[in-house]
Parts: C-alpha cells; sequence; structure tokens
C-alpha cells in the first residue's frame, strides 16, 4: 500500500501498547486491505497525538495493534463551531464528511422555523465524522451536538463566541470583507450558522440581526444549498480567520 491506513481509536496511546481494535476495524484491515501480521498502520485518539503501530492478530472480539512510536503530536483544532438545519440524510452526512475535513470543531444541528427533517441519525453522523478524519489526517474528531431549537440556542449564547449569520436574504457585506477587521487580531471562539433548504423566516433574520454577537454576511449573489453554503463559509473563514493561513508542511 502506499500509504499505511489511519485508525481512529479510544484507548490512551504509548509506546508499546497494546491497542484493541473493534471487529469493523479489524474486518477492515484484515479482509478489506488484505493486510497481514506486522503491517504498518497509523492510529490517533483525539489526546495523544498520531502513532504508528503494527496490526498484530485477529481476536473473537476483534483485533490488536501494538503502538511502536509517535509520529505527530497533538496539534489544537481552531475553535470554530458549524451550526446547520438538518436536510435529508445524503446531504447531511456529507455536511459532516466535509466539514470534518474542513476543520470544524463541533457539528450542532439547529432546528428553525423551515426545518423539515429534525430526526439525526447520530450513528450515521459519527461514522461519517470518523472516516473523514481518517482520511484527511486529522488528530481529532469534531463534536457532534445535539440538535437544539434556534431560539433557545440564542438564549443561551455565550457572548464571547462570535457567530456568522450567513444571510441569503439580506445586504450583509461579503463575508471576507467582514471578517477583515478580525485577521490580525488573537483567535477567538467562532461559530457559523447556515439555514434550512427554505432559508431563515423573516422574524429568525430580524432577531438575529439584532444581537451583538452575531456577525451577518454574504456568500455571494446565488442562492446556494444547504450544504453548499456550509462548506463555503468554511472555507472561507478558515482562509481568513482559521490555520490555513499560518499552515506550512513540516
Amino acid at each position: 500500500m502506499a500509504t499505511p491506513p489511519r485508525l481512529y481509536i479510544t484507548p490512551d496511546l504509548s509506546t508499546k501498547a497494546t491497542i484493541p481494535l473493534t471487529r469493523e476495524q479489524a474486518h477492515y484491515l484484515s479482509n478489506v486491505l488484505r493486510l497481514t501480521q506486522g503491517a504498518q498502520i497509523y492510529l490517533f485518539n483525539g489526546r495523544d497525538g498520531e502513532w504508528q503501530a503494527s496490526f498484530d492478530s485477529m481476536t473473537k472480539k476483534g483485533g490488536v495493534a501494538l503502538a511502536e512510536r509517535q509520529t505527530r503530536p497533538q496539534g489544537t483544532t481552531p475553535d470554530v463551531s458549524l451550526y446547520f438545519a438538518p436536510v435529508k440524510r445524503g446531504p447531511m452526512e456529507l455536511i459532516a464528511q466535509k466539514a470534518t475535513e474542513l476543520g470544524v470543531a463541533a457539528l450542532a444541528p439547529v432546528q428553525t422555523e423551515r426545518t423539515t427533517n429534525t430526526r439525526l441519525n447520530e450513528t450515521r453522523l459519527n461514522a461519517a465524522i470518523m472516516e473523514a478524519a481518517e482520511q484527511c489526517e486529522r488528530l481529532d474528531l469534531p463534536e457532534l451536538k445535539p440538535l437544539h431549537k434556534l431560539g433557545s440556542l440564542l438564549e443561551n449564547w455565550p457572548p464571547n463566541r462570535r457567530l456568522i449569520f450567513c444571510d441569503e436574504a439580506g445586504s450583509a457585506p461579503p463575508m471576507l470583507e467582514a471578517l477583515a477587521p478580525f485577521a490580525n487580531k488573537p483567535p477567538s471562539p467562532w461559530a457559523i450558522l447556515v439555514g434550512p433548504e427554505g432559508g431563515f423566516s423573516s422574524a429568525e433574520r430580524e432577531r438575529l440581526r439584532a444581537l451583538p454577537f452575531v456577525l451577518p454576511v454574504s456568500l455571494g449573489p446565488l442562492i446556494l444549498r444547504a450544504e453548499t453554503a456550509a462548506f463555503a463559509a468554511l472555507t472561507l473563514w478558515q482562509a481568513c480567520l482559521g490555520d490555513w493561513p499560518r499552515f506550512t508542511k513540516p
């Protein structure tokens, strides 16, 4: 294999630690990738960085890997959360996958007035998050928060976290223009809010725009699908305030 597989695990990682693998992980390594005993893999748990390990054996309950050495120390993830209205299963799993790849720290579904889907398959969403983190070489998983109604969310909003309101119906400034004054300031907590397919109601827009911690922005002249708006907003935030401007290959 050109690149050894990466797996997210929950046990602690340390030199010579014996790491249990789930049945699904062992099946993937042994039967899908056809790895044999001693094959190189990488493990991460969101706490101890990334570790090189060797696939040791299959067991009745799963498999075993042996941790060998740390290849990357644990870093920090930019403090930006994505708040999104639940949509259909396919686009929602795509949001979870691509937001993970774009470095979001937390994913938070929000019920708005025009939200048509309030059922969440957390198992499938968490699986999409984990697979995306394994593929894109993240060292952690974004948190998947429970569904909250927009009203109660705003009532209990922490005042130190700015909320970017992607307002497709208003006269908000372009997002990069709105973020420019914050570009050279110390990192601070942020969140991005995108609406459902039908957009925000007039009452929701009025309430959001009246809040002191809300920053209304525009994502351009076209009406974007919910998932496209999420990806566009995260990309612009990362390019302006995230870790992209400071990233260099080791």
